[in-house]
């Protein structure tokens, strides 16, 4: 086998000016926070709802970041059943947090009383959280 050292080499290799463009897009690429959710229920019949006004607030700026995408769980003004005998389980999708946000809280802002709301989850590496309401 025989090794070639690029300074060895007769031709640099260069990358054209739109694939450096493209490969630095995909490093900025917009990163998504997951929560997957799991919701018991108090009594039969009791149901569960997710409203389009439920953020991930950084602890330390205030600022909100917005739910993307559901799945398992209806949007309001809809309902989903949350069987008796095991939770409701459910997956909420939301905007990147910043690189330097340590810990963050779960809230669903709405115009009655019961909203979800999980409160100092801590920052990991993956951006994949559990939790149970």
């Amino acid at each position: 086998m025989t090794t070639i050292i690029e300074e060895d080499l007769k031709v640099k290799p260069t990358i054209c000016a739109t694939l450096k463009e493209d490969i630095l897009l995909l490093t900025n690429e917009e990163q998504q926070v997951i929560v997957h959710c799991s919701i018991y229920a108090n009594d039969y019949g009791d149901a569960a709802r997710i409203w389009k006004s439920t953020y991930l607030v950084d602890k330390e700026s205030g600022l909100t970041y917005k739910l993307l995408f559901a799945e398992g769980i209806s949007f309001a003004p809809q309902w989903t059943l949350i069987p008796f005998n095991k939770p409701l389980e459910f997956t909420l999708i939301f905007k990147g947090l910043p690189k330097n946000c340590h810990s963050f809280d779960m809230v669903e802002l709405i115009p009655e009383e019961g909203g979800f709301e999980v409160l100092n989850i801590k920052r990991n590496a993956s951006d994949v959280y559990y939790v149970t309401i």
